[in-house]
């Protein structure tokens, strides 16, 4: 796999193009020991409390989870270097003003924000206006 990061703020917000992903999700806990062979899920952070995973919202009915929070995926197609500074407080900050909640999953190539559910379309929204904000004048 061959990937050229981006760690420049400015080229990072301008080109951070937001895409929102299909589906609703939900961010869930299990126990520590759960084995997540054959579960469908698309995060995994490992506590002390347990593990928290984001899966698809039907994913958590099938198994019978307790849904802690009900959200939309957004996807900044960008290739964020991991080191980069500035790029989560900037659009955490965008999408405060705007009254949205976000919890930031960072990929090796890529962020994924997860918003309330029903407000994704707001939020891509919001994150293409820092996006424009952000764009050389020509």
């Amino acid at each position: 796999m061959e990937f050229t990061p981006i760690s420049d703020l400015q080229q990072l917000l301008a080109s951070m193009s937001p895409v929102l992903n299909d589906g609703i999700y939900a961010y869930v806990m299990v126990a520590s020991d759960t084995d997540l062979r054959g579960l469908d899920y698309v995060g995994c952070m490992k506590e002390a409390e347990g593990l928290t995973l984001i899966v698809p919202e039907a994913t958590a009915a099938e198994r019978g989870l307790s849904v802690l929070f009900r959200c939309q995926w957004i996807t900044l197609h960008v290739h964020s270097d991991l080191a980069a500074v500035g790029l989560t407080a900037a659009f955490a900050s965008a999408l405060g003003r705007a009254q949205l909640s976000c919890n930031v999953v960072a990929g090796a190539c890529h962020d994924h924000i997860f918003v309330p559910a029903g407000r994704g379309e707001e939020a891509v929204q919001v994150l293409r206006e820092l996006q424009q904000g952000s764009m050389p004048s020509q």
